[in-house]
């Protein structure tokens, strides 16, 4: 594919990168500072003062302030103009979606309406059904939903038992069957609904308005977490869909559905991003308020560990998120300029990236349960009250690890989509892999003696990507087609070229902020990456070192084991001081300033 991105999707693991070819979240341009500015300020204004209301599903008030961001274009920024939209650019919807994401219940119903609840349509749509359903959507008139999920069908979409029978008159299809689980179920005017027409082996994809006959519901779900979207079984029992809205070809349903999951993992990426800069606010407001032995706890050293943490893992998600998105628009914008139509550029700019967007929904959905988790710890007794405000941060962020496809399915398709990407030789994945295969007895710890301090990092990144690459071919070579069944060792490896991938985004950014001169203080960036560094090589080892110990023996595990103590070989860092450092700024600033 000829893109505008430096890299292909998952090529990242086979090339050295440059600073100066990736986006990092200080190049964001005035007008997207804006808009984002106003997604900020609708959420405190309009939805803040609400959240308890939300929560307790107060009538008619979820959709009421959907429509308000309706009015206020919040709803239509990715739809282009000629349909009431903004027409904003992927990088652009990426950073509103971070801005919406500390809303909590309703950044979940304003996701599943403008995402996977529009997506389809504005992806795979023909003319009429543009012209017909998208300036609805785009400004609140009509709100949508998103129905594939059914009783026996969760992952295995394919399974799903919902069926289409053509009408002997060939003008509808009659829709039977249920769908759970379905986000805006209890006001969506709109339904994107996933059946098998006749006998078809996989999925075809319907635009249904939920007015129609035959359309009933369960009562609201009672949710752990996100109390406040509405949540609802809808059964379809002989409802008449005109033949003209079938979504996309029949038969088509199932690859809809897995690419607009695709989108779906990395904005949930963004969206996480709001939530956890609205929980480390918290954190150190708590901490600067609470006092305990004469001092405030933000003083004391276990306490600032804990908050540099939750510093480290916002910026290092951020890092993460903002270069995959960039790569993602560029790709767009290259297949647009090649003559793709708006839908086929967005799908296959996305797709291309698969797996980065896959693990960016692992690691962002994780990194949010662990700072929320230690927001909890911060607030001590009080956190554990529902009257702290870490009460609904623990509870709605929980549901991020299984939204989009589980983490667990999600790890899978990281390393599945890298391997299928070497096989198909798409990028040379292999090639790279058994040159290091061959000269595992060649391999070098990283030196620091009279070595500059990015040049040490980018030495890191390469080793860890040698200890990704050494362990692809032979656990293929192993295992073969049985490699499917030896999912503990995939998720092994996925981990590992997760965590490179947000090491090796960190570390760019950091270095093109000091390089570019961005910011004032860039020596916390520093510390920031050194604590990233220490968790990094200590998690690759970890990953690696099980991963060998449970397919390789004698040795070859005696040389997998020797390379792997090499590559992730290090000296000790101060990371408690770095971390006092992280602390400190948080505090001083009051606030998430990084």
């Amino acid at each position: 594919m000829d893109t505008k991105a430096k890299v292909k999707g998952a090529e990242f693991l086979i090339k050295d990168i440059s600073y100066k070819d990736v986006f990092i979240p200080e190049e964001f341009d005035e007008e997207q500072q804006m808009i984002a500015e106003t997604c900020i300020d609708f959420v405190e204004t309009e939805v803040a003062p609400n959240f308890d209301a939300l929560d307790e599903h107060t009538e008619g008030l979820m959709p009421s302030l959907l429509k308000k961001a309706g009015e206020l274009g919040l709803l239509g920024i990715s739809v282009p103009e000629k349909y009431e939209g903004f027409g904003q650019s992927f990088l652009t919807s990426m950073k509103a979606n971070e801005s919406i994401g500390s809303a909590y219940s309703f950044s979940v119903a304003f996701m599943a309406h403008t995402g996977i609840g529009s997506l389809p349509l504005l992806y795979y749509g023909n003319d009429e059904q543009h012209a017909k359903y998208l300036p609805k959507l785009a400004t609140g008139e009509w709100l949508a939903a998103y129905c594939l999920t059914e009783p026996g069908a969760g992952s295995d979409a394919n399974a799903g038992k919902t069926k289409a029978v053509l009408s002997e008159d060939g003008k509808h299809y009659v829709l039977n069957g249920q769908k759970m689980w379905i986000t805006n179920g209890g006001f969506a005017d709109m339904l994107t609904v996933f059946a098998k027409i006749e006998n078809d082996r996989v999925l075809s994809a319907f635009l249904v308005e939920s007015s129609w006959e035959g359309i009933t519901m369960n009562p609201e779900e009672h949710k752990m977490g996100i109390r406040g979207s509405s949540t609802r079984q809808i059964f379809f029992n002989d409802v008449k869909v005109p033949v003209e809205n079938l979504l996309g070809r029949r038969g088509e349903g199932f690859r809809i559905a897995l690419n607009i999951l695709h989108i779906g993992r990395i904005k949930l990426g963004a969206t996480v991003l709001g939530a956890i800069r609205r929980a480390i606010n918290y954190s150190v407001s708590y901490a600067n308020e609470r006092k305990q032995f004469g001092s405030f706890i933000a003083e004391f050293g276990a306490i600032k560990h804990k908050m540099a943490n939750q510093v480290v893992k916002m910026f290092a998600t951020e890092s993460a998120v903002y270069r995959a998105s960039k790569d993602v628009e560029d790709t767009i914008d290259s297949l647009l300029e090649q003559g793709k139509t708006y839908g086929q550029a967005n799908i296959e700019g996305v797709a291309e990236y698969e797996p980065e967007c896959a693990l960016l929904k692992v690691y962002g959905s994780e990194s949010q349960d662990y700072v929320v988790d230690e927001m909890v710890q911060i607030y001590g007794g009080m956190g554990f009250s529902s009257e702290a405000p870490a009460d609904r941060s623990y509870r709605d962020s929980r549901i991020n690890r299984i939204f989009e496809g589980t983490n667990e399915i999600n790890r899978l398709i990281t390393v599945d989509s890298t391997l299928k990407k070497g096989l198909k030789h798409k990028i040379n994945l292999f090639e790279a892999a058994n040159e290091v295969v061959n000269n595992l007895d060649k391999l070098q710890a990283v030196e620091t003696e009279g070595k500059e301090y990015f040049e040490i990092k980018h030495a890191f990144v390469s080793n860890l990507k040698k200890a990704v690459l050494m362990l692809l071919p032979v656990v293929s070579d192993t295992f073969k087609r049985d490699l499917v069944y030896e999912e503990e060792i995939l998720m092994n490896i996925s981990d590992m070229i997760m965590h490179v991938y947000v090491f090796e985004s960190t570390l760019l950014r950091v270095e093109k902020i000091e390089k570019e001169g961005l910011k004032h203080d860039a020596k916390i960036y520093r510390d920031i990456l050194d604590v990233l560094t220490r968790d990094t090589l200590q998690k690759t080892y970890s990953n690696a070192f099980d991963a060998i110990g449970s397919f390789a023996e004698g040795d070859l595990k005696d040389k997998l084991c020797n390379a792997l103590r090499t590559l992730t070989k290090a000296d000790p860092t101060n990371v408690k001081e770095s971390r006092r450092n992280i602390a400190d700024k948080l505090n001083n600033d009051g606030l998430y300033k990084f």
